[in-house]
């Protein structure tokens, strides 16, 4: 198997084209552009992530039922988020 010329390249090309339609390309393109930033800024924030957990030792909270968690407005949109408290259970039963 060689190299893609030109014209296998434009062969493709076509098929694809014929294959999907013309309207929905620029949609799948989008698509495929959202997840590559969602992929790219997931595994930048796994890594440092584990940088962090290696550097400094893990300490438990003072208060058990508080602990902090990070909420995102959306998968794989580091920049929303932010660290929120969870609510603790305070009901009693009678």
């Amino acid at each position: 198997m060689g190299r893609l010329g030109p014209t296998e390249i434009i062969l493709i090309l076509v098929v694809i084209v014929l294959l999907f339609g013309a309207k929905k390309l620029p949609d799948m393109a989008r698509s495929l552009g959202k997840s590559a930033r969602i992929l790219k800024s997931e595994a930048k924030a796994m890594k440092s992530e584990g940088k962090d957990e290696a550097a400094a030792p893990a300490d438990p909270p003072s208060d058990p039922a508080v602990q902090k968690r990070t909420i995102q407005a959306a998968p794989g949109d580091v920049t929303s988020s932010r660290p929120v408290t969870e609510p603790t259970d305070r009901t009693t039963q009678r």
